[in-house]
């Protein structure tokens, strides 16, 4: 019998839009639930979720099942709509246009899980700002700064 064997591991990160503070301290945990309902959803594992004020990382196992641009346009579309109907915030909430996602090897999981969970203590020494220009620096991924800062901003 064939079948697809795969294994992909996936950092997608993405910010709500305008880098407002939206998200909820008090809401991070549902959101945490949620996000990991959608992606279970599309037959990905959830290895690591946490959602900072103003931006979120997900962590995921990912089975070649649907496109990539799919699978997180999808999970933003639903956990934008998942916000606003529990009205959470005072404005429309929104994520940010675009999104970075960035490929680790089965030995990276732990670091990269590690990282992610402990999102409070690194953004005490570190702007998500200069995190993500980082991310597109370590992976090599060509970007021009003038740009960058409007996405980020």
């Amino acid at each position: 019998m064939a079948d697809t064997f795969s294994q992909i591991y996936l950092q997608f990160v993405f910010s709500v839009k305008g880098r407002q503070s939206l998200i909820p301290k008090e809401n991070k945990e549902e959101l945490h639930k949620y996000l990991t309902g959608l992606v279970q959803n599309r037959k990905a594992k959830m290895l690591a979720v946490h959602c900072m004020p103003d931006h979120v990382h997900i962590f995921v196992g990912f089975k070649p099942v649907i496109l990539i641009s799919d699978f997180v346009k999808e999970i933003k579309v639903e956990s934008n709509e998942f916000i606003n109907a529990k009205g959470w915030t005072k404005f429309k909430f929104a994520w940010q246009e675009g999104y970075g996602v960035f490929s680790y090897s089965h030995s990276h999981i732990n670091s990269v899980v590690n990282y992610i969970l402990n999102q409070e203590e690194h953004h005490r020494k570190k702007s998500f700002q200069e995190e993500y220009k980082e991310f597109l620096e370590k992976f090599q991924i060509p970007h021009k700064s003038e740009y960058l800062f409007e996405f980020l901003e």
